[in-house]
């Protein structure tokens, strides 16, 4: 019996240079430019505390990834074996979320600056986490 379903609700928008998918760095400190989140001002009050310098984890739906996906060559390097997509990083697999530890630069208002951000243009970001460092509270 499939489980029910369940509504995920983009909290914003990934607002990057990058806009195809052969120009992305693989990750994200792999020579990705500087990109905006633009978030929902109806959210402001969770995304209040939000504050440069800050390292978080901003997960994104790959809306233009294939989901039909199960196995890959790790980095499109054919001379390696294939994998499944649940031991690798690809985009494309069944669920395409995103899982991005970025460095806030900048806020301002709804945008949110971050630095390592491989996401194309128009992506959308279904949620924001603090990197947990050990603190309790975080």
């Amino acid at each position: 019996m499939p489980p029910d379903p369940f509504v995920l609700r983009p909290i914003g928008t990934v607002r990057s240079p990058l806009t195809e998918r052969s120009a992305a760095p693989k990750q994200g400190f792999e020579g990705s430019p500087e990109a905006w989140l633009v978030l929902d001002p109806e959210l402001g009050p969770a995304f209040a505390d939000l504050v440069p310098g800050q390292r978080v984890i901003v997960l994104t739906w790959f809306d233009r990834a294939a989901r039909d996906v199960l196995r890959v060559h790790p980095r499109d390097d054919l001379t390696a074996p294939e994998r499944g997509v649940f031991s690798t990083r690809s985009p494309d697999r069944p669920n395409p979320i995103g899982l991005h530890p970025v460095e806030i630069v900048a806020v301002d208002g709804n945008r949110v600056r971050v630095r390592d951000l491989e996401a194309l243009d128009g992506t959308p970001v279904v949620d924001l986490k603090p990197v947990l460092d050990g603190v309790p509270n975080n």
